[in-house]
């Protein structure tokens, strides 16, 4: 299982899949130069307590590094993480 992303530039998602099922989705928007916001993430009950929902944050993290831009994460499931995460606040809008 794989995380992947897609995005026209304006909205997008992180997400997983497992046998070409969708089981795991980050949505993100981009708000501005430099910045996106996390707004919503979810995982297929199916897949709960996996770690897939952090492993989905991890990713936006990675991300954001890689394109030097920060987050706001709106979401509360993203919100908590960063609050336990302190090796993100780099990022952190």
């Amino acid at each position: 299982m794989e995380i992947q992303n897609r995005n026209d530039g304006k909205r997008g998602a992180f997400f997983i899949e497992d046998e070409g099922k969708e089981i795991a989705l980050m949505h993100y928007t981009f708000s501005g130069p430099g910045k996106i916001i996390i707004d919503h993430t979810e995982v297929n009950e199916a897949y709960e307590g996996k770690g897939l929902g952090r492993k989905l944050v991890k990713a936006g993290v990675d991300y954001a590094r890689e394109q030097h831009i920060k987050i706001l994460p709106l979401c509360p499931f993203a919100k908590k993480i960063f609050s336990i995460t302190p090796a993100y606040a780099d990022v952190l809008f």
